[in-house]
C-alpha cells in the first residue's frame, strides 16, 4: 500500500510578540482572566512586512531543509489559510513562486481552523491516486488582520504563525505499523455558522471583515465533536487511546484541550500543548504544535501521532499518523 510519510515539519512565527499584559491598556481585561480561562500567556503578531505568504514560506523552507529537499523535488503545494494575502489568486501561488518552484500546482484550502487536518488527508489522496510523489502541507494565517481590537472576547485569544510538512510517497504493508497516514475522519456542519465566522466578504460586504465569535457555543460543542471524530479516526486505524504516542490537538484553549482528552482516555503526558505560547493560530496550529514536539525530541520515527482540529463552519477533523 502507499502511504504518505512526513519527510520534514518547519515552523515560523512573526518577531513581535505580545504578551497578555500588553492588552491591559487596550480592552479590559488581565493576564490572570486570560490564562484562567484560556490557557495562553503569550501570541506572535505579524508586522507589516510579514504576511500569510511570508510566514508560509518561511516555514515550507524550513520543512524542505529537515526533509534534505528542495523546492524542485515538490509535486504539490496544498496551503491551509482563512487569511490569504489576497482575494485571489491563492496564496499558495505566491509562495511556489517565492520557492522558485515553476512546476506542478498549487492550491489554496479553506476550513478555518481545520485546515492543515483537511490538507493533510487532501495531500494523502494525491499521493495514494499518484498525482503527486512529494507534497508540501502548509498551515499559515495572520488572524491579527481580521480581529476587532476593541473586542475583549477575540482579541486576545489569536496570533499569528506558520507551520509544514513535507510528505513522501513510501510504500507500506497496509498495517498499522506502516510509517506515515493511517486513517482520517473529516466533518463539517454549515448549520453552526454562526456561532464563529467573519462579517465581511467579496461577495457580501465587499470588504475583510472581523472575526465574530459565541464564545461559550463554541466550548459547549467542541469537546462532543472533537470526540466524535477522533473516536471514528481511532476505529478507522484499528487503534485505541492506549496505542497512542503522542495527542497533538488544535491549540485553541487549553480547557478544551484538557477536557477532550480526558473525555478520549488519552494520557495527560501524551499531549502536546503549545496555546500558551502562540495563541490560536488557526491552520498554523497544528503544524506549530507538532513542529514544537519534533524539535524538542519528543515525537520520534515510529511513533503514533494523532492530530485533531476545530474550527468555524463548523468543521472538525483528525488524522493518525505513524512518524
Amino acid at each position: 500500500m502507499k502511504r504518505s510519510v512526513v519527510r520534514g515539519v518547519g515552523t515560523a512565527l512573526p518577531r513581535r510578540i505580545m504578551r497578555n499584559a500588553d492588552f491591559e491598556g487596550m480592552v479590559e481585561t488581565s493576564d490572570e482572566w486570560i490564562v484562567q480561562r484560556t490557557g495562553i500567556r503569550q501570541r506572535h503578531v505579524a508586522s507589516d512586512d510579514e504576511t500569510t505568504a511570508s510566514l508560509g514560506e518561511a516555514a515550507a523552507r524550513n520543512a524542505l531543509a529537515a526533509a534534505g529537499l528542495t523546492p524542485d523535488d515538490i509535486d504539490l503545494i496544498v496551503l491551509a489559510t482563512s487569511t490569504p494575502n489576497h482575494t485571489f489568486p491563492a496564496t499558495a501561488v505566491e509562495i511556489q513562486e517565492r520557492l522558485g518552484m515553476r512546476h506542478g500546482f498549487a492550491f489554496d484550502q479553506q476550513a478555518v481552523c481545520s485546515g492543515f487536518v483537511y490538507a493533510i488527508t487532501t495531500a494523502d489522496l494525491y499521493i495514494r491516486g499518484g498525482l503527486a510523489k512529494r507534497v508540501l502541507v502548509i498551515g499559515s494565517e495572520t488572524f491579527s488582520r481580521i480581529l476587532d481590537w476593541s473586542d475583549r472576547t477575540t482579541c486576545v485569544l489569536f496570533g499569528d504563525g506558520a507551520g509544514a510538512v513535507v510528505l513522501e510517497a513510501q510504500e507500506g504493508e497496509g498495517t498499522v505499523a506502516d510509517r506515515g497516514v493511517l486513517a482520517s475522519s473529516l466533518r463539517s456542519d454549515g448549520t453552526h455558522k454562526e456561532k464563529l465566522y467573519v462579517d465581511g466578504g467579496p461577495s457580501t460586504t465587499g470588504t475583510v471583515g472581523h472575526l465574530r465569535m459565541q464564545g461559550r457555543e463554541v466550548f459547549k460543542h467542541a469537546v462532543a465533536m472533537i470526540t466524535d471524530v477522533v473516536e471514528a479516526t481511532f476505529t478507522a486505524g484499528g487503534i485505541t487511546a492506549d496505542d497512542l504516542d503522542w495527542f497533538v490537538p488544535h491549540q485553541a484553549n487549553k480547557r478544551i484541550i484538557d477536557a477532550s482528552a480526558k473525555k478520549l482516555g488519552i494520557a495527560e503526558e501524551k499531549v502536546v500543548t503549545t496555546v500558551h505560547l502562540h495563541g490560536n493560530t488557526s491552520a498554523a496550529s497544528v503544524p506549530l504544535a507538532l513542529g514544537c514536539a519534533v524539535a524538542d525530541g519528543r515525537i520520534k520515527k515510529g511513533d503514533l501521532v494523532l492530530l485533531e482540529a476545530m474550527g468555524g463552519g463548523f468543521t472538525w477533523g483528525a488524522v493518525l499518523v505513524r512518524w
